[in-house]
């Protein structure tokens, strides 16, 4: 059943709201839609208010500080907002930090998705009507939990793209933790007749992006005359996409998507690290360059470009090489299509850094010192 959303205002859970992907939404859902939302997030490291300035105080908004493996606060939420959609974003989502600490991977994407669907349940047997009948339970993951594809550099001829039904092959604790809660969310629809959709994304990127991860750690970096960490050759390939196009790609499927099925969203921009970081040094150069702000070489000579601040490094343990998103699903089914080219996103995206150092500022508390894996003092 797909649900008819063109005149009616409905109310949106969204979990992890204040995280990168989840703010996005958040604002789309404020900025574009009639829609009325509650953000519930527990506020860990990566969750940040500040991305919601623009938004917090429109009557349309809510916030619940609230872990999803916390069953009774849950139980508190649905009843006293009575969502009519769940969209699921809350998760530990860095690679990095599931190799150097797993567990609270397998708490949050597991236990916590585990939580989140037994109260999501337990909400949906108690509604009537129309309400009960239009109820949906939307579980945002991620490529990564199909593995990764061959690489350029070791098949030759057309690549293969991963697809809805692509086989399960994940590589990290990260991705093996969203592909477990992946299958609950299919089992608890099985099972129990939980109306839910799942969406499969690759690499998002754009502004309130925690700098941990790699574009936003490259323009803050490149700022402070700082190395450049690339793993390995910098050939890992990924699949861009810009998270604004993501945050409204999400928003279609949670209200018009048929239930049960699965959507892939990609970007149709499958760039090589390498590149990604050469191409943020090219507008860094072009916009602020170097010498401007007078930025040091490690010799101590005037910087004169920020291309000479790459620094390769030991590759990640187990690093999937190349990840690429077949869309033609969603694209034919939904009508949704990536509005920004990598180019013109990437642009967009290291100007919002440049504008925003503030929020920057606050993001960085102190505990956190842009390190990458094996870096940690």
């Amino acid at each position: 059943m797909i649900l008819n959303t063109q005149n009616s205002k409905l109310k949106i859970l969204v979990t992890g709201g204040a995280g990168f992907i989840g703010s996005a939404v958040v604002r789309h859902l404020i900025n574009d839609t009639e829609h009325h939302v509650v953000n519930l997030d527990k506020l860990t490291y990566a969750g940040n208010l500040e991305s919601l300035k623009t938004v917090d105080q429109n009557p349309r908004y809510a916030f619940e500080q609230v872990d999803i493996c916390d069953a009774t606060e849950l139980k508190r939420v649905f009843s006293q907002h009575q969502p009519d959609i769940i969209m699921h974003l809350a998760a530990e989502s860095h690679v990095d930090r599931s190799i150097d600490g797993p567990g609270e991977f397998i708490q949050t994407n597991i236990v916590g998705t585990y939580t989140l669907l037994e109260q999501a349940r337990a909400y949906w047997a108690g509604l009537q009507g129309d309400k009960k009948a239009n109820f949906r339970f939307h579980h945002i993951s991620t490529d990564e939990v199909y593995g990764d594809l061959p690489h350029p550099e070791e098949q030759t001829g057309e690549l293969p793209l991963f697809t809805e039904t692509t086989a399960y092959a994940p590589s990290s604790p990260y991705s093996a933790s969203k592909a477990a809660s992946d299958h609950l969310v299919r089992g608890w629809l099985r099972t129990y007749g939980l109306p839910t959709l799942v969406t499969n994304c690759s690499n998002n990127y754009g502004p309130y992006h925690f700098p941990e991860k790699l574009i936003p750690l490259v323009i803050l970096n490149a700022l402070e005359g700082k190395p450049l960490p690339i793993y390995g050759k910098g050939n890992q390939i990924r699949d861009w996409l810009y998270v604004e196009d993501h945050a409204r790609a999400l928003v279609v499927v949670a209200t018009q998507g048929k239930l049960g099925e699965t959507y892939n969203i990609g970007g149709h921009n499958e760039k090589q690290n390498i590149e990604v970081v050469k191409t943020i040094c090219d507008i860094l150069d072009e916009v602020m360059p170097p010498a401007d702000r007078n930025l040091k070489g490690k010799d101590g000579s005037p910087l004169t470009t920020h291309h000479s601040l790459l620094s390769f490094v030991a590759d990640r343990p187990g690093h999937d090489m190349r990840y690429a998103i077949d869309a033609s699903k969603i694209k034919k089914e939904l009508g949704w299509t990536p509005q920004e080219t990598f180019e013109t996103g990437i642009r967009k995206t290291v100007q919002w850094y440049l504008d925003n150092q503030a929020w920057c500022q606050h993001v960085q508390d102190g505990s956190y010192q842009r390190e990458r894996l094996g870096e940690k003092h």
